[in-house]
């Protein structure tokens, strides 16, 4: 049997306001196993980062319950679940003079003492995320002085640094060209497979996800599934995705294309 990482039950994700609740999503039994690249797609504003947010303890569930490592995620402390998994946003990071390896090396603060020494467990586990993501040579430079692509790999780096069985990433694609987004693709494909990790991402990028995932989260306007992209495909589910707007999935280039061109 696969070693479930993550796992949610009967999940209801929204927020609650001065005019009560809002449910961007209900229902959602969600199974995170190791060593898969699994992705999170669906039309914008239907709730993929609600979603990270909540499965990553950042925002409260609605109803029903996430579980991580046989754990609810809302009992853990922080400096705790900051072993358990770790997160790569799109967000731009405050202004800073780090050096990539400093920017890296911070995925080591849920271990480091409170002096923040780093330890040669540290400098290896250090060592070993650049080199799986092919950023030593970056090392000395300032991570302001690199590219977009560069610093995708480098934040990635950071959150292999910090050794978790769980990484969540937050469109990792978004600014990049298509040479780069392939890149980071086979980069992700590769580390879980090769590290046992589970990796989970959502984007915006379908083709590519359809062809790089082990498994895809859609995510409907009446519900939120999970399965493998063959299972999608044979099953016309990927027509549901774009409703009008004259896209449509063709099952044979296993790509979407404009209907009636």
């Amino acid at each position: 049997m696969e070693k479930i990482i993550l796992k949610t039950d009967n999940l209801s994700i929204g927020y609650s306001g001065k005019n009560g609740v809002n449910v961007v999503a209900s229902d959602i039994n969600l199974s995170l196993e190791k060593g898969k690249v699994i992705s999170l797609i669906g039309g914008n504003g239907i709730g993929k980062s609600t979603l990270l947010r909540t499965i990553t303890g950042i925002q409260k569930p609605l109803f029903g319950k996430v579980i991580l490592n046989e754990k609810e995620i809302g009992n853990y402390l922080s400096a705790t679940l900051a072993k358990e998994l770790s997160l790569v946003l799109t967000e731009k990071l405050p202004p800073s003079n780090l050096t990539v390896f400093e920017l890296i090396a911070l995925g080591r603060q849920p271990y480091t003492n409170w002096l923040g020494k780093l330890t040669s467990e540290d400098l290896s586990k250090i060592k070993t995320a650049m080199m799986q993501t092919e950023t030593t040579s970056l090392a000395e430079k300032k991570h302001y002085e690199i590219s977009d692509g560069q610093l995708q790999k480098v934040l990635i780096a950071r959150a292999l640094a910090q050794d978790t069985p769980l990484i969540v990433l937050d469109e990792p694609t978004t600014h990049l060209d298509l040479q780069h987004k392939v890149s980071l693709f086979q980069l992700l494909k590769k580390l879980a497979h090769e590290t046992g990790k589970c990796i989970l991402f959502s984007t915006h990028d379908i083709d590519m996800a359809i062809q790089l995932s082990d498994e895809m989260i859609l995510m409907l306007p009446e519900k939120t599934i999970q399965g493998k992209p063959a299972e999608f495909i044979s099953s016309n589910t990927f027509e549901k995705l774009f409703t009008g707007g004259g896209i449509i999935f063709d099952a044979e280039k296993v790509k979407f294309v404009f209907k009636n061109l």
